[in-house]
């Protein structure tokens, strides 16, 4: 009987430091966690601009679907509007037009761009994004399957009417 209370005892010494040791062990940021911060970074306390340009006027830049490509629009509201990218029913990008209007961090980070894209200043968002300034708008490619590269990006960004966009008031 003395044996059994013992065992309990110790097992329950013994879960109490795990739970210890675990609930205070601090987490390992995931690939994730990055974007996460930076999104609810620039959404706290912003609305969007009244001279933001309607999503709706954005989906006429979007490039075309063929060669085995399905575009399927997911979200238009004010000052944005973004497509999938499919072929073959798997999901390979989100292309996506935003006013820059209500967020002026998201233009100012191109300042200092080198690169260019379509003959506008683009640059590199982690491993999965890249993004082009055309004006006041940011037209971005976001990678969804690892088999599309920053290249095929690339790519697709320069598919977008890129110099209507720049003429859009």
């Amino acid at each position: 009987m003395i044996l059994h209370r013992g065992r309990r005892v110790v097992a329950a010494l013994l879960l109490s430091v795990m739970i210890l040791t675990t609930a205070c062990t601090p987490k390992t940021p995931g690939r994730f966690d990055q974007v996460q911060k930076e999104s609810t970074q620039q959404k706290k306390g912003l609305a969007v601009a009244k001279n933001a340009t309607q999503g709706g006027e954005f989906n006429k830049f979007f490039p075309d679907a063929g060669d085995g490509y399905q575009r399927v629009y997911t979200q238009e509201k004010k000052g944005f509007s973004e497509a999938k990218l499919k072929k073959g029913g798997k999901e390979l990008a989100l292309l996506s037009i935003s006013d820059t209007t209500s967020t002026p961090n998201a233009a100012a980070k191109f300042s200092k761009s080198t690169k260019k894209i379509g003959g506008y200043p683009a640059i590199e968002v982690g491993k999965t994004q890249t993004a082009i300034l055309v004006g006041k708008y940011q037209v971005k490619a976001l990678s969804r399957d690892s088999s599309f590269k920053a290249s095929d990006r690339a790519d697709w960004l320069e598919k977008f009417n890129l110099n209507g966009l720049a003429n859009l008031k």
